[in-house]
């Protein structure tokens, strides 16, 4: 199969995807169901890329997607979205819109850049289903007013680094896996990408991340949602799936 004339395979991809996305939290289904969803197109993507050879991978034409974010500030995602493009092996940079609103531009493969922005959509709303359960709590109750948008922040801080560690290190025994075919797909993915990168001659730089004051009760209790969503990104030997811990 080659992409670039019989797209079939990364049409199908894309497909699968479009059903589990109707699968969001916004539409009724639990963090839980959502997760399982993402840990299914992990399984698929790494599926898709096996079956394609070398020749084939360096002839893979590179896209973008883009995500709205609908703010012009900082959101949760922001702390999480360079573990979501690591994981999916393509890049990421912020950009503003017309309407001066931040985006989220993926770049890379294109079933790479389907699956991140799928990812970016569940976690998104995954941590503002948990905040908003968070908000409901008894130890949200003890915040006085003045404090509730420092412990929403806090824990939405919380909630997207362990969702972002958890992420890196899914992504490293996914490689593992990977590289027990004898096929080194990650460097061949990344030397295509960055070649791709090259010709479009953007002038990105890197933003240091700026300390921030926290409440360790929300963050806390962020971390704690974030950990207790495990997502099995169904790798060879392992069943796909998502499940609360101890349950």
């Amino acid at each position: 199969m080659n992409q670039t004339s019989n797209p079939a395979g990364l049409d199908k991809l894309k497909l699968r995807i479009q059903a589990l996305r109707a699968k969001t939290i916004a539409n009724g289904c639990t963090e839980d169901e959502a997760l399982s969803a993402a840990a299914k197109v992990a399984e698929l993507l790494d599926r898709h890329d096996l079956s394609l050879s070398d020749v084939e991978l360096r002839a893979s034409p590179c896209e973008r997607r883009v995500f709205e974010t609908h703010r012009k500030k900082r959101i949760p995602l922001d702390d999480c979205i360079g573990a979501i493009a690591h994981f999916c092996d393509c890049r990421v940079w912020r950009e503003k819109n017309a309407g001066g609103e931040n985006v989220y531009v993926f770049f890379g493969l294109g079933a790479d850049v389907e699956v991140a922005h799928y990812l970016a959509e569940l976690i998104d709303g995954a941590v503002r289903a948990e905040l908003g359960r968070f908000k409901t709590s008894v130890d949200y109750g003890r915040f006085r007013h003045q404090q509730r948008h420092l412990a929403n922040a806090s824990f939405a801080l919380g909630m997207v680094s362990s969702i972002a560690d958890r992420l890196v290190a899914l992504k490293t025994s996914r490689d593992q896996v990977n590289e027990s075919t004898g096929r080194g797909l990650v460097v061949l993915k990344t030397s295509v990408v960055d070649v791709e990168l090259d010709k479009l001659d953007l002038k990105l730089r890197t933003t240091r991340s700026t300390s921030r004051t926290v409440s360790m009760t929300a963050y806390e209790a962020g971390g704690a949602a974030g950990a207790s969503l495990a997502i099995n990104p169904g790798l060879v030997g392992t069943q796909s799936g998502t499940t609360r811990r101890g349950s």
